[in-house]
């Protein structure tokens, strides 16, 4: 049976982003990599990924930032491996400077490009953060890996990840990786944790 890679992308990004369409190009005849818009509020989104595992049974989830976030919340419970790239851990800091009006980075397959940023948003990453780490165990710890952009100036959680995970890994690129460095240092990374489940 074919393996399948759930891909979360990051807060102002889409399925259709680069690092989700390179992931996909890295596993075509390997593995299934769905790519699917995530919702804007987190308790959505995470009703919404949760539908999702339940329908299509994923070996793995794959994250970037808020994807990352999101990703790892939803790996403890359902006892999966995920690789997080660059984790956004407290989305509420990422947010506060950023009230207002705001357009995806790539396009979203219902066509809706707006949205906007206010306090109540905030205040609803605020709840989930407090929460994030209250199904993560002994077995997490191995299962889940973290990656992280030696030259990203937004996200600095490598020291917090490792607090509860094991498995740091680096690469030299920024917050949102490249299709180079997702085939070069994703890809393999995301190989080995799907061996692991076979």
């Amino acid at each position: 049976m074919t393996q399948k890679i759930l891909f979360l992308h990051g807060f102002f990004a889409s399925g259709a982003c680069v690092p989700a369409q390179a992931l996909r190009a890295c596993f075509t005849g390997k593995a299934q990599v769905l790519t699917p818009d995530l919702p804007l509020h987190p308790q959505e989104a995470l009703d919404f990924i949760d539908r999702l595992c339940e329908q299509e049974k994923p070996d793995l989830l794959v994250g970037n930032s808020n994807g990352s976030f999101l990703a790892q919340i939803v790996a403890a419970r359902r006892g999966l491996p995920a690789l997080l790239g660059n984790p956004y851990f407290e989305m509420t800091r990422f947010l506060a400077g950023r009230i207002g009006p705001h357009e995806y980075k790539s396009p979203r397959t219902d066509g809706r490009q707006h949205f906007r940023i206010d306090t109540a948003l905030i205040d609803e990453f605020a709840g989930i953060q407090r929460h994030q780490w209250d199904h993560v165990g002994e077995a997490d710890r191995e299962r889940i890996w973290g990656i992280f952009g030696e030259n990203d100036h937004l996200a600095h959680f490598e020291p917090l990840f490792l607090e509860h995970y094991t498995h740091a890994f680096h690469f030299p690129g920024a917050h949102t990786p490249t299709a180079d460095e997702v085939r070069m240092y994703y890809a393999p990374l995301a190989g080995k944790l799907l061996a692991s489940v076979r």
